[in-house]
Formats: C-alpha cells, structure tokens, sequence
C-alpha cells in the first residue's frame, strides 16, 4: 500500500504542476508572441543571448554556489555570518570585469540596428547585482521552509510585469531599442525584490516570527554586520561554498553552453541567433510543461519503492513489480508523445512560426530548425524518464562515474557544437543536442537492461510501440508532408485551414487507433493522471 500511496501523491504531484506551468506559461507566451511583431531578428539575438548569457553568469557567480552551502546543515547556526558571507563577496568586481568583456572584448552589434547596446550591458549587469539582496532573503526563505513565500508567486508576478512593460514599450517607444529591454529587466529584479522584503517585513512583525524563535528580529539584520571577538564569516561555510562553486561551474557551462559558444566563438551572426534562441523556447514548451514534472515527480516515486544501492533481487517483489510495470507505462506515455510531436512538427513548424512570429520566424531557418527540433523532443522525452529511474537507484560510487562521464560528454558536445554550426549553421546546435541525448539514453538504458536482467520484468518494451500505430503515424506523417507542400504556407488562410483539417484528420486517427492497441497505457492515464480531474468533475 505504501507504494501504491507513493504513485497517487506521485501522479497528483506531476499532473498539477504541468496544469500551473501551462497557465503561467500562456500568458507569458501571449505577450511575447505580441511583441515580436515589432523587433528585429538582432535586436532579439542581443537580448536573448548576448544580454541574457551576463546576466545569467552574474546571477551564477552571485548565488548558486552560495545558496547550496548556506543551506547544508541545521538552521540553528550563527546566521550573522552566514550574511556576512552572503553580502561581502566582491560581486562588483565580477561584474566589472564581464561588463569589459562584453563591452570591449565582443563584437559589439551595429548601433543602427541594435541602439544602446552599452546602457543595455549596464542595465542587464546592475539588474544581475541587485540579485544580492533577493539572495539572503531566499536562502532564509528556504531554511525555514517558507513555503508561503514560493506560494506567492513572486517570480511569476515579476515576469507578467515584465512582459507587460515591454508591450507597452515596444508599441509605443520602438526606436528606444535596447532602452526597453533594460528597464524591463531592472523592473523585473525590482518587484522581485519588493516582494521578498514586503513578505519578511510583515512576517518579522508578526507573533509567528516570535514563536518559531526566528533569528533576525529587523531587516537590518539582513546586511553584513561584525561580530564581537569572533571572525567575520563561517570559514567553514566558506570553504563549502568553494567547493560547490568548483561544482555548479560544469553546471552552468552545460546550461548556457552554446549561448557560450555563440557568444565567444561567433559562429552565428545576431539575427540568427534570435532567431534560434526563439524556436528553441517554442519548441522546449513540451518538454518544460510535461516532461519536467512527470521527470521530477517520478524521481520521487521510484526513490521511495525502490531502495538506492540494492540489486533486484534484494528488493522487495511487489515494490519491483510495481516499478517495473510504471517505468514501462511512463516510456511508452512519453514515447508516444515524443512520437506525436515529431511526425506532425514537421508539416506545421512553417505553419506554428508564421501564426507566433510572422514572416520574421516562418522565413530562413526557423522552420528548419524547428523540425529539426520537433525530432529533438523525442530524445528528451526518453531520456527524462530513463535518467529519473537511473539517478532513483544509482548509489554513490556509479553516480560518481556517471558524473565523470558527464564532464568528458560536456567536452565532446561544445567540440561537436561548434563543427557542426560550421556545417549546418544553427541547426547544428540541435544536432549535437541530439548526440548528446542519446548518448545518455543509451547509457541509461544499459543500466536498466542489466538492473532488471535476473528478474522476469522487462520495462524496456515500453520503447516499442504498436506495430499498426506506427504504421498510422508513418501515413500521417506522409500525409501531411503533402498537405504542407500544396496547402501550406503563401496560399491564402483557407489553405492553411485545409492543411490544419488534413492534420487534425490526421491527429484523431492516431488518437483512435492508439486507444484501441494501447489499452494498457490508457487505463494508466485515466486511473492515475486524470482520476482527480474527473473526481472533481463529478
């Protein structure tokens, strides 16, 4: 029963925080797909790249590192120098050095196309700056388990401002340029910091701050201060906080690698770059709606069935049934969507860019590389679920192995990235992001081939599909393959509706003919993923 119990919260937990990423996420996607009705393909490729690549790697330098080592061990500490070690770091000189790089050191983009490029600099790195002060505020926040403060959508709030100030900006200041983006972005980090304070200051005057014993009574305790007769900072703190710096680099190195590669190697010129960094958000909605919840929230499910460290048959064989028969019900869900989104991607990317971006994303290499990513998706898909199954039951000694194959892949994928954008330009970055994931996939999927070898279970068929619904998505797929080249996408709206309906035809065949040979699956989906929505409903 504790199993089953684990599988119900699991579901629950996975299936509510893709429906709040959607709602959240379809007003952003409103007002961006809005704005780019009135940008350039540069000015885009410095903003999404160029400025977001230092903000990010300010933000990096200012937290990361910092808020892992702050948050390791009791709360019950002395949090004077935990500040002290928060605020003091010479940030400024971070950010002074990558301000002359990007400003020096780059190229720096035509100011005819792309105006006020060094105010955006400036403002983007400030903007990265003031990130201290929301550091201290959310480490406190998530030592004392402050859910409320997560609850109330501080960051979510900020990014609709944001947004919003944009539109207005955009539509009716255009020749500002760069002006807008940067006091977008520095009224990003000032309602979220707003939000911060306002909370701790109506919390520390609260009865509940006296009663939890809080250790900061004002919020000027929130800003360094000396201690008498003792050092300045926690050095042990300090030391860990090294060592997760040394840690999280690899991370933000593989996060931001081709930004990076971009950036540095100018492999792409700034209207390509745009243009990439916009289909690459388009197309990894899927995965940041669906995937990433299911991915996290079944990491959860197989940790606490399944024990770390232990063969199959040391396990107890009711929890290994169960696992197995969910690890092959979530391949399968997730193949199957991958599958759906890489046969019909390729006949509607044209359609998809037009409809969001217009003539700017459907011409040149958006649609392309949108395709090229509609495959993409596929690969993440089956890695998601393969790695949350792999890093549940590795222990401590395989994850360190894994991680040491992880740097030498994180080399050979900005080695390939680069010949590759040689090669296929843009497109090359989504090629190397596919060698890279199947490499893991493969990689994960030997290690659940031989976990599950001396027992009768064999998750692994979910990655084969019925054999008559795949034929249906091959006819799918060369369906509207010609629906696109004859209906798709200079020939008028009733064209293009045409096109939708052949898809649509399409679409529901696929649907039919997957409820009548996976029936398995569709039993799952229902009992699991939709049973708290119907129950509501009733």
């Amino acid at each position: 029963m504790a199993a089953q119990d684990a599988l119900s919260q699991t579901t629950r937990l996975a299936s509510s925080s893709a429906v709040l990423q959607v709602l959240f996420r379809a007003v952003t996607f409103g007002l961006n797909a809005f704005t780019l009705r009135y940008l350039s393909r540069e000015l885009l490729g410095v903003v999404s790249v160029r400025l977001t690549l230092l903000s990010s790697t300010v933000v990096f330098l200012a937290r990361e590192a910092f808020r892992r080592a702050c948050l390791s061990g009791s709360t019950k500490r002395n949090w004077t120098k935990t500040i002290n070690l928060l605020l003091t770091v010479p940030l400024g000189v971070f950010w002074y050095f990558l301000g002359l790089v990007w400003l020096h050191l780059l190229e720096v983009p035509d100011p005819s196309v792309v105006p006020h490029y060094q105010a955006g600099v400036v403002a983007f790195g400030l903007s990265s700056l003031s990130s201290s002060l929301e550091r201290t505020v959310l480490v406190f926040a998530q030592a004392h388990l402050f859910v409320r403060l997560k609850v109330s959508n501080s960051r979510k709030l900020s990014v609709v401002s944001k947004c919003i100030l944009t539109v207005i900006l955009v539509v009716l200041y255009p020749q500002w340029g760069l002006y807008i983006f940067s006091l977008a972005q520095l009224l990003y980090v000032s309602v979220l910091v707003l939000c911060y304070v306002t909370y701790f200051v109506i919390f520390l005057e609260s009865p509940e701050a006296a009663k939890k014993s809080f250790p900061v009574a004002r919020m000027k305790a929130l800003l360094p201060n000396w201690v008498p007769d003792e050092t300045f900072v926690n050095w042990k703190e300090a030391r860990l906080t090294w060592s997760f710096f040394k840690q999280s680099f690899l991370k933000q190195i593989l996060t931001e690698g081709e930004r990076y590669v971009m950036t540095f190697l100018n492999v792409l010129n700034f209207g390509d770059q745009g243009v990439y960094d916009i289909v690459n958000n388009l197309g990894s909605l899927v995965a940041r709606f669906i995937f990433l919840p299911i991915e996290e929230s079944f990491y959860v499910f197989f940790a606490k069935v399944l024990e770390r460290g232990k063969n199959v048959k040391e396990q107890k064989q009711d929890d290994v049934a169960m696992a197995a028969n969910v690890l092959e019900l979530l391949l399968k869900l997730v193949l199957l969507i991958g599958l759906t989104i890489t046969v019909f991607g390729y006949a509607y990317s044209q359609l998809a860019l037009d409809i969001y971006g217009g003539s700017m994303l459907s011409s040149g290499t958006g649609p392309d590389l949108l395709r090229c990513y509609s495959l993409y998706v596929l690969f993440l898909a089956i890695n998601g679920v393969t790695e949350c199954f792999t890093f549940a039951l590795m222990c401590k000694e395989e994850v360190d192995r894994y991680n040491f194959v992880m740097l030498a892949l994180s080399f050979t994928f900005l080695c390939i990235s680069y010949f590759l954008t040689q090669w296929r330009g843009s497109m090359g970055f989504i090629l190397a992001n596919c060698f890279n994931m199947g490499i893991r996939i493969a990689h994960s999927i030997h290690y659940i081939y031989d976990y599950f070898r001396e027992s009768t279970y064999r998750p692994l068929a979910g990655l084969l599909p019925s054999p008559f619904l795949l034929l249906v998505y091959i006819i799918s797929g060369v369906v509207t393959g010609f629906s696109e080249v004859f209906f798709c996408c200079d020939k008028g709206w009733m064209a293009r509706l045409i096109h939708v309906s052949v898809g649509a035809l399409c679409f529901a065949a696929t649907i039919v003919t997957m409820f009548c040979t996976e029936t398995k699956l569709i039993h799952f989906v229902r009992s699991q993923f939709l049973s708290r929505y119907m129950k509501k409903g009733t």
